[in-house]
């Protein structure tokens, strides 16, 4: 199976890319890719960079040029469900956009002709919850992930989206991006995103800091497992 995983960071780009075997490197445009054997998988790893317009680029870019399965979407994401800590996972069980209004006749969040809500890829869902019986630290959870370009720190904009989303476990700013590209091209989608800062949390900006600072080495381990450990085949 060709898996393309799109990542948004530097640091869990650079860790991902050290993991693979038989690498190859190639640059279009301004886009640079590894291409790599993980296990019995034919690994893509691209950098797609931050917000929705770069997401649904990389996406689109990596299917034209490498055909991929499926994809998935790693990074990090800020809680919005008390039922999460620093350093889970929330893997994405639907994807909506929490800041797209298209008028009278939409819901809130629907891009007009395109679904409200899109729906992650179901044995991809499965076997990342699967890791849980595994004893890895940090716990995955399977819910809705909710993306926008903007970088939320206000506890306001973070209740009013939880409200508009009752579902919502966390927020992003590619994931429904990815998943909108996917739907349009037919292609499997998961995004697998570790939480950087949770609910009810003064300052916001500083857990996200230290998070950098202390836990996102340790915590991207989580993300090479389920890659490490997907079947090759769907």
């Amino acid at each position: 199976m060709t898996i393309g995983v799109i990542s948004a960071m530097d640091s869990e780009h650079r860790q991902l890319a050290e993991r693979l075997q038989e690498k190859k490197v190639a640059d279009y445009g301004n886009l640079h890719y590894v291409e790599g054997m993980l296990g019995s998988n034919r690994v893509i790893l691209t950098q797609c960079g931050i917000g929705k317009v770069n997401a649904a680029v990389g996406a689109t870019e990596l299917i034209r040029r490498f055909a991929p399965d499926c994809i998935v979407s790693t990074g990090v994401a800020g809680g919005i469900d008390a039922c999460l800590k620093v350093t889970d996972v929330v893997a994405s069980d639907s994807l909506a956009y929490h800041d797209v209004w298209c008028g009278d006749g939409n819901e809130y969040g629907q891009v007009q002709g395109l679904p409200a809500v899109y729906k992650g890829c179901a044995p991809l869902l499965e076997h990342a919850l699967s890791l849980n019986k595994t004893g890895l630290e940090s716990r995955i959870h399977s819910g809705l992930i909710c993306t926008g370009d903007r970088f939320i720190t206000n506890r306001t904009e973070l209740d009013a989206i939880k409200r508009r989303f009752p579902a919502g476990l966390a927020v992003d700013m590619e994931s429904a991006a990815i998943a909108q590209t996917c739907y349009l091209y037919d292609i499997p989608f998961l995004s697998f995103r570790i939480i950087s800062d949770t609910p009810g949390v003064e300052d916001h900006s500083s857990q996200y800091a230290d998070f950098w600072g202390t836990m996102a080495e340790r915590s991207f381990l989580t993300t090479w497992t389920f890659l490490s450990t997907l079947p090759d085949n769907l």
